[in-house]
């Protein structure tokens, strides 16, 4: 029984591992499908399985028995484009540009005794794709936008006592981008568009710390830092299309510096009785760092319209809070059943926000489930359905034109995982 559960996780895990690392957003909360059931509720101090390697790597400390976790979270986003206009006007507004995309995670803990863990985790903490059919009447402010990042998080965990213990992991994080759109032919407004596609990669060094503290043996409260993450992308920018004249078809290298915002996480658990189980969080982004995409291209003739050296597009993002509060009830010794509610706002701003991620403040309520066949294998399943506020795109430019549109955004979320103990 033992060697065909061990099979069905690398089985699965080759499969996580393989597909493309891709979502809805631009931060990711699919770190954890146990997690997924509450809304994240309790991300830092549940510590119920390896998945703590991300949510607080104090948590690993609470694990008794070697454990490997493997997970992928399926979303499933819905845009409806409305009351749309712009300049030059024309193009068409289908909405639903995020495609059906995959989030994968895995991790290994081992308590090596009462006082140290260690395991390691790969993950995908940010990431986001927008793909808009051909003609988008906003193309000329991004029709397709792509981010992933894919993180190897080495960790490891010392306890104290029976109320305090820590947790440290270097994170080495691998970014890759893409972002196009569409260049205005000021001759010809409308018609015969240049085409901009750019494309970089990164791979940088950040860190996660994790405190948790034991109140009692039912009470617990965990605080997790997740550092900010500097990146220089290195690449090119490849004009092609009518506009761009004899220019088109050339190629220059290209960079952008982008830094990911650190976040700090706040969490309790409470275990009411031996059946209920309450969780409630809270998590502040340093979003305000990202203010602006710049891209700088070597070389470029001076013939060359001016808005590409460099290519700069505003964002002037926020900092952000996000809250969540969830249960878990467990029916028996093979069943649990989860919930949870969250709201998280939004750090795109009315004058600034782009096409290319037209988020607003969202609401998102999930279910989860586990099972226990035996002692040693967990299979966790979860749904989560999220809704955003109606989000206004209100942009102009002397040299894009104009576009204004309202969206209405929403996304169903499933997720499956198996954790297995040595």
């Amino acid at each position: 029984m033992k060697t065909t559960w061990l099979k069905t996780a690398i089985a699965i895990a080759a499969g996580a591992l393989s597909t493309q690392a891709l979502a809805a957003g631009f931060a990711l909360n699919e770190q954890s499908i146990s997690g997924m059931g509450t809304s994240f509720a309790g991300r830092s101090s549940a510590a119920d399985d390896a998945t703590t390697l991300f949510g607080n790597p104090a948590g690993m400390s609470r694990l008794k028995r070697e454990e490997v976790s493997f997970g992928m979270a399926a979303i499933h986003a819905k845009s409806d484009i409305k009351d749309t206009s712009g300049l030059p006007g024309n193009g068409s507004n289908d909405g639903d540009m995020v495609p059906f995309t995959a989030v994968p995670m895995g991790y290994y803990v081992n308590p090596l005794d009462d006082k140290w863990a260690v395991g390691v985790g790969i993950y995908v903490p940010f990431g986001m794709i927008t793909d808009y059919e051909s003609g988008f009447e906003g193309r000329y402010f991004g029709d397709y936008s792509e981010v992933r990042v894919i993180t190897v998080q080495p960790t490891v965990s010392y306890r104290f006592n029976e109320k305090l213990s820590i947790g440290f992991g270097p994170t080495i994080n691998r970014i890759d981008g893409e972002l196009q759109s569409a260049t205005l032919n000021q001759a010809s407004p409308g018609a015969n568009d240049g085409r901009v596609k750019v494309k970089g990669d990164d791979t940088a060094v950040g860190f996660n710390f994790g405190v948790l503290y034991e109140f009692t043996p039912h009470t617990r409260m965990g605080v997790t830092y997740h550092s900010k993450v500097e990146y220089e992308l290195e690449g090119d920018t490849k004009l092609s299309g009518a506009g761009f004249g004899p220019f088109a078809g050339t190629k220059y290298d290209a960079s952008l510096d982008i830094t990911t915002p650190e976040s700090v996480d706040i969490s309790l658990t409470h275990e009411l009785n031996d059946d209920w189980t309450l969780y409630g969080g809270a998590m502040w982004t340093r979003w305000s760092r990202f203010e602006s995409i710049i891209i700088e291209n070597e070389g470029m003739s001076p013939l060359l319209p001016p808005s590409l050296q460099p290519i700069i597009e505003e964002q002037d993002w926020h900092d952000t809070w996000s809250y969540a509060v969830g249960a878990a009830y467990k029916l028996n010794k093979t069943w649990t059943l989860r919930t949870g509610l969250a709201f998280d706002q939004s750090p795109t701003n009315n004058v600034h926000r782009s096409p290319r991620i037209p988020s607003g403040d969202r609401t998102a309520v999930s279910f989860g489930l586990a099972w226990n066949p035996t002692s040693d294998v967990t299979v966790d399943l979860a749904y989560s359905y999220l809704w955003e506020e109606d989000t206004k795109v209100r942009r102009q430019s002397p040299t894009r034109g104009a576009y204004n549109a309202t969206y209405e955004n929403s996304a169903h979320g499933f997720g499956a995982a198996l954790s297995y103990r040595f």
